[in-house]
């Protein structure tokens, strides 16, 4: 199968401003259809394929363009999109139809060999504690390999990371004291990431589920308490090179 998603002859468009939904420094391509239109962020984009599983005749890979936004209804382009689990995916409805609805509470799903999938009211920050992206959909790398860290860039599939996305009892999920709001995450220089504002930790398989309010995840994929941080990340040398990662794709 051609994995390819080419999206013809539109060129990116960079906001002037920040913009929910979009990566700070990304440039993003938008399509426009009866009703609905949708923008795509290649440097987001995992191919997770929840679009192509779920709406083929729009979303279509090998085709030139290939999403072609007259093959289906505004309304169900947009069940799709909300199932994106990256963020790459946004749509606008031009038709009066409701816009994406920020889930009620944050969940982050710690997937099997790959990335913790965040939904939810996500406002990631930058090292230096300044907001580059919001969100309701988010991946978080978790391999230690992506170009565009804190996010995910699929960098996973080809570096052989190996983690069946359990939680274990060795990490430490801490009870801030807030119960609803929005969740920040921040990656600190060099090490993990802090998560801070009220989440439920969800292993893979579900079966495993946290509620807190605070805690900091592994993102050099070797701590040995994965999800957590067991502070591997001093031993290893792991490098964030955060300011490499809003290098546009």
């Amino acid at each position: 199968m051609n994995e390819a998603r080419d999206p013809g002859d539109l060129p990116p468009i960079s906001p002037e401003r920040p913009v929910p939904g979009v990566d700070r420094g990304d440039r993003v391509h938008e399509f426009h259809g009866e009703g609905v239109n949708v923008t795509w962020s290649r440097r987001r984009c995992i191919h997770a394929a929840a679009c192509v599983m779920n709406l083929p005749a729009v979303f279509e890979p090998g085709r030139r363009p290939w999403i072609d936004l007259s093959q289906a209804p505004a309304e169900s382009i947009a069940r799709v999109v909300e199932h994106c689990p990256t963020g790459a995916l946004h749509y606008e409805r031009t038709d009066g139809g409701a816009p994406e609805a920020t889930p009620a509470s944050n969940l982050a799903l710690v997937t099997r060999n790959g990335p913790i999938y965040v939904r939810g009211a996500i406002e990631v920050l930058d090292e230096t504690g300044a907001p580059r992206l919001t969100d309701t959909r988010v991946a978080l790398c978790r391999c230690g390999r992506s170009a565009t860290k804190p996010l995910c860039d699929g960098a996973h599939l080809s570096s052989g990371f190996n983690d069946p996305g359990a939680i274990g009892t060795e990490g430490t999920v801490e009870d801030r004291g807030e119960r609803s709001g929005g969740l920040r995450v921040r990656p600190l220089a060099d090490g993990p990431l802090d998560l801070d504002g009220p989440f439920v930790l969800s292993s893979a398989d579900h079966r495993t589920m946290i509620e807190g309010g605070g805690t900091r995840l592994c993102r050099c994929g070797q701590s040995r308490t994965k999800p957590f941080c067991d502070g591997s990340h001093r031993t290893t040398g792991f490098a964030s090179g955060s300011h490499l990662s809003t290098s546009v794709q």
